[in-house]
Parts: structure tokens; sequence; C-alpha cells
């Protein structure tokens, strides 16, 4: 018998009717059911789970079905599947939860592409159950803890290298709750590399119809206490004391410490709190829980911690008693510092330092650019409010911060003239919000490079600085040709970042006979769906040689479209038509070319997927906004059919029950 690439465990215990869904998911991976073994084990189930098992077993060779008592845990199944797989690879699979068809197939390729141990695969929710997002912002072909956001999913539903488990001696804990979390602790702290699968929806997660997941209903503060303790110790003896070892078990406070403290510790017993969890929980916050971990959380966090390493027993549990009700009090401002006001703050008797307070960088810096517009040569000028939240605008002075992204050139700061503006949310506390900056692009002496917009607003001594949002995207001026310092003509291009920011281009040197384009609305062609649509303005002499303007795509291989553009009115305004039909799939720049100068089409918000068909096979279209931040990209590719039905008709197979 052939060794299989993956080892599919799904531990089951009552698990009807979503066990079908989960069985038949794995047994229709496109990996093929000769890559694969399916081990599930029925922990004692009572409600029908062993005999649909058995009846998936008789029609399916690769499916394995155990029968064992109830062992009140998923950790025990799980371990007993583990002891028997042959798998290259091991891959957890709740039994209410379902895959994506070519979930394994990705995530085996990605593995073995990039030579990592794990490899996580994008999670979706359904019928509204939690799941991680922030790691499946991006595919990542090799990354790990440090650099990612990995670590902040801790639940096992991922692909694991079989050889890094035995390596380990690793099994899971048995548990109640939170049994998995040490496992894939343990597992990260070791791995030779991870990946991360985000381009595909891999992993289905899903609450029973009957409400009986077992985490749901393990949910006591008992249920946990030996798993976290076995986090920070895994943590412990993998790392060494110092930078990285807190940035780890900072998620460990926050998540199985500090929140599980203020959402179920009432629910306990005041002699079990007093006698078994407080003196367990202090014992973590004095082995475990550094200063540079404390400084990272949110304020009610370091109060709750200050407060257990100070032994104040009572406090602790007024102070979590009283909760909701102290997240109303305000704020002091002092020392250009921002402090929560809490009953407790610079209350002698408790010793609390007052940097447990300290909210000035979390107060939310609200604000908006209401216009950006090219004015006199080179001087760009940006209009708009900024205010802190929560902090009156008294002595505002708000100035523009310009930092260059990818050369090392000095930080730029420009004050703002700060004016009186009406309209805004609890107006008379930011009346003097408005700002108006007008940034000389020829005496600030700009090096060639991506220069990012940055606010430090101010108020009453308060600085806090954050990045300049874009106003609307049709608000955004086109480049401007500036004779910098040195005579020579250079182009600064005004853009907006996949993150919604603004940025300026600096460029290289043009003639100075190149005119400037500016595209103001993307589209597709209401019925011709593949025909690409730009209108904008052609500005200066370059008006009067309308027709040398064309509209260009271009591939990496060199390939080329074009169409010519046509003058729609006698200000320069201009439509083009690029059809896209008929493009090789790939990824095709688009440009406007006009007597051998090129000018960047910028993407727009608002431009999204078109599709067509082509000799009766359909194809779609979409921008990558990713893929440059001047200029547009449009990825065409074939769409293959029944995957997509597949998961259509998967997707709406839980509305349906529900």
């Amino acid at each position: 018998m052939s060794q299989p690439r993956v080892s599919v465990i799904v531990p089951a215990y009552n698990a009807m009717p979503e066990l079908t869904d989960c069985i038949t998911s794995a047994m229709e991976q496109t990996i093929g059911l000769d890559q694969l073994e399916i081990i599930a084990v029925n922990d004692g189930s009572t409600d029908g789970t062993g005999a649909e098992l058995d009846r998936l077993a008789a029609t399916c060779p690769s499916l394995r079905v155990i029968h064992q008592e109830n062992s009140g845990t998923a950790a025990i199944p799980r371990n007993v599947a583990l002891d028997v797989a042959r798998g290259d690879f091991v891959f957890f699979l709740d039994s209410d939860d379902y895959l994506g068809p070519d979930a394994l197939r990705r995530m085996v390729a990605m593995a073995d592409e990039n030579s990592t141990d794990i490899v996580l695969g994008k999670m979706v929710s359904v019928g509204g159950r939690a799941v991680p997002t922030a790691v499946f912002k991006q595919s990542q072909p090799r990354t790990d803890i440090f650099s990612s956001a990995a670590y902040r999913t801790l639940g096992c539903w991922k692909l694991f290298r079989r050889s890094l488990l035995e390596r380990l001696h690793l099994r899971f804990p048995p548990f109640r709750n939170t049994e998995d979390k040490p496992f894939t602790a343990a597992a990260y702290l070791n791995a030779d590399g991870i990946s991360v699968v985000a381009d595909y929806d891999c992993y289905y997660h899903r609450d029973r119809a009957n409400g009986n997941n077992l985490t749901l209903t393990a949910q006591n503060l008992s249920h946990r206490m030996r798993g976290t303790r076995m986090c920070f110790e895994t943590v412990a003896r993998h790392l060494e004391p110092g930078p990285r070892r807190d940035q780890i078990m900072r998620r460990h406070v926050e998540w199985e410490l500090c929140g599980p403290l203020w959402w179920l510790l009432l629910r306990e017993s005041e002699e079990d709190i007093r006698e078994h969890i407080y003196p367990e929980v202090r014992d973590w916050v004095e082995n475990w829980v550094t200063d540079p971990v404390i400084e990272k959380l949110e304020p009610r966090d370091r109060l709750l911690l200050h407060l257990l390493r100070a032994d104040r027993f009572d406090d602790v549990m007024t102070v979590i008693r009283n909760a909701k009700g102290d997240a109303e009090y305000g704020h002091v401002i002092d020392g250009g510092r921002i402090y929560w006001d809490h009953p407790l703050f610079r209350d002698t008797a408790v010793g609390v330092p007052d940097s447990a307070f300290d909210v000035t960088g979390r107060l939310p810096v609200c604000h908006r650019i209401e216009s950006a517009c090219w004015q006199e040569e080179g001087v760009l000028r940006l209009t708009g409010h900024a205010y802190i939240e929560n902090v009156d605008t008294l002595v505002p002075a708000t100035e523009l911060v310009l930092r260059c992204y990818d050369m090392g050139h000095p930080e730029v700061r420009i004050p703002t003239r700060v004016h009186t503006v009406a309209g805004l949310p609890d107006g008379e506390r930011y009346v003097n919000a408005g700002f108006t900056a007008d940034i000389d692009l020829t005496a600030a002496a700009l090096g060639r490079g991506r220069w990012n917009l940055f606010l430090d607003v101010r108020a009453q001594g308060v600085s806090r600085t954050v990045r300049l949002k874009s106003p609307e995207t049709e608000r955004v001026p086109s480049h401007a040709i500036v004779t910098a310092g040195s005579g020579k003509p250079v182009v600064i291009t005004p853009y907006v970042t996949k993150w919604g920011n603004l940025s300026l281009n600096v460029g290289q040197d043009v003639p100075r006979h190149a005119t400037p384009c500016r595209v103001t609305r993307l589209s597709w062609h209401r019925t011709r769906k593949s025909t690409l649509v730009v209108t904008g303005t052609l500005a200066g002499e370059g008006a009067k040689e309308i027709g040398a303007l064309r509209l260009r795509a271009e591939n990496g291989e060199g390939e080329r479209r074009e169409t010519p553009v046509s003058l729609e009115r006698s200000d320069g305004a201009f439509t083009a038509e690029l059809p896209v039909e008929g493009l090789r799939a790939g990824r095709w720049t688009v440009t406007l070319t006009q007597s051998g100068s090129v000018a960047s089409v910028p993407y727009l918000i608002g431009l999204g997927r078109t599709h067509w068909f082509r000799l009766a096979r359909p194809y779609s279209a979409h921008p990558v906004k990713e893929a440059s931040e001047t200029t547009l990209v449009v990825e065409i590719r074939a769409v293959d059919v029944w995957p997509a039905v597949r998961r259509r008709l998967r997707r709406a197979v839980p509305r349906a029950r529900g």
C-alpha cells in the first residue's frame, strides 16, 4: 500500500447531521483519494454518528473508522488517529466543519514548493462562527511566527508535516478545552517555515445546529486553566527571555489570561476563585508577564495585571465586576499625555503607575482630506480637518509630515494653517480642527522616491501622528511637472496606496514639452463587458494633439494592445475604450501614451471584476490593487466553472438548513 500524502483526522462525537458534509468534503478533495487517508474516530457517540461513519466507509476505501468509548475531549481521538496516521502531512478537520474542494491540493503544493512544516489555509465563517482574518490578508509562501500574524490562530485546523510532530513526540493534552493551543504553539515554535494560502477558501468553520460544540459548552474558566499554563510553559521552554519571547507571550497574556478573566471569572464561585484560580493566575503573572508585555496591552489589561502583581485580590474582583461602568469614565490631560480617569488613577493606596492608565497612543485620530489640488506651479494644496478624539481642539498646531518610503531622505515637516470648521460630531469640541497645507514642491527639495504623507495632529500639548488618508478618489490630482532646485523638470504624481492612503511619487526628469493627463474615472462598459472605459482630461498644449494619445495594455512579455483616444469636448476631456477580450491570461499594465511620453493610468476605487464568454468559456478581469501603487494592473483569467459551482452549492447547504 503506497504512503498517502495527507492523513485527514476527524474526531467525532454526536456530530450529526454536520458530519456527512465534513467527511464528504474530505472524500471529494481534488488531490485524489489515492493521495489521502481519512481517519475518523467515533468518540462514543449516541446519535448515529458511528453508523454514518460506517456507511461512508463502505463507499470509500480511503476512509478508516475507529470506534471507542467516550473520552470527553477531542484530544484523545485526535491522538488515537495520530498514532496510526501514515501521511506525509496531517490535517485536523473538526466534524462540524468542511473543506473547500481544492484545499488540500493547494496546501500540500505550498508546503512542497517552499519546504515548510505548517500550512495555514484561509478560513471562512459559516453562520457567524468567529475565524481569524489578519493572517489571511495575503498568501505567504514562507514566513514565521515573528514576522506574520500566524501565531494569532492556535486552532489545530492546519496542515502539519507529520515528521515534525513525530520528532517532537507531539500529542494533544487530554483537556476538555484549550487542548489544541499548546499543541499548535509547540509546532509553531519548532517549525521549519510556515506557509499561508489566502487566495482560496480552504476551511469552512461553523457551529453545530444543536449548539453543542465542545468549545462552546466548555466555557468555564476552570476548563481552561491547565491548557493556559501549558501554553506559557511551552513558550518559556522553547524561547529565551527577551523581545522574541515577549512578542509571543503577549498573545497568551491577552487571549488566555486577561480575556477569560474579564468575561469568565465571575462565573466561578468566590471560594474557587480565592483558593484555586487567583493563586494560579498570580503565578502566571509573576513568572511570565514582563514590563514590555504590559506596556503593549490596552489600559484595562494593564490595570488588571498591576493589581495581580500587587496581590490586591479585592481590587481585582472590583474592577472586573465594574468593568462596564468603568469604561465610561473620561480622560485627564496632563503633561502632553492623556490618561483614563479610572477611580484608581493616582490612588496612592493602590499604587498603580500612571502608565497603566495612559491612552495617548490609543485614542483615534479622526481626519479627512476635503480637497487636493495643484495651485501655482509646484504647490499642492490639501484642505481638510483632523482632531484627536476626546481632546478639545485648544491651541491646535497640526503639521504635515512627508517621509520617504524607499530612500534615505530626511523627513520634511510643513506647518498648516488651522481654521474653524463646522459640521463635525460634537462640533464645539473640535471647532478648530480645520487645516490647509501648501506643499511647495519646488522649495521642499524632495528627493526621488515614494513619499508617504502623515499628519502630526496637536492640541493641548498632545501630539499624535497618523497616516494621511486619501480624499475621494476622483479628487486625487493628476501628476504635475515641477521645476526643482536643480532647474530640471521632475514629475510629481499623487497616488492612492492599496490601503487608501495618499502618497507622492517623485519621478524621473522629463522633457519640458511633456503634457500631463488626468484620469477621472474607470469602468467596464455597460454592454460590452470585456471593454475597459477610461475617461479623463488632457491639459495644456497636449490637448491640441489628442490624435496622438492612445490607451495601451502591455504584459510582462512585451505584448501590447492599443486603442486611440477620442476627444469629447474642447476643454480636453477624453474617453478611451480598450477591449481586453482576446488578451492572453495574465497581468496587463494600463498606460496612456502620447508623442513618446507615457502616463500611468492609476487604480481608482470602484473598478471591480467583470465577466464575459469566449468560445463558450467564461473569462474574468479584475484590477490587482497590490501589483502597483501608481499604475492600473488588470489580471485576466479563464474561470474554472465546476469548482465555483461546487463552492456556491456548498455555501448554500448550511443556509438552507439554517
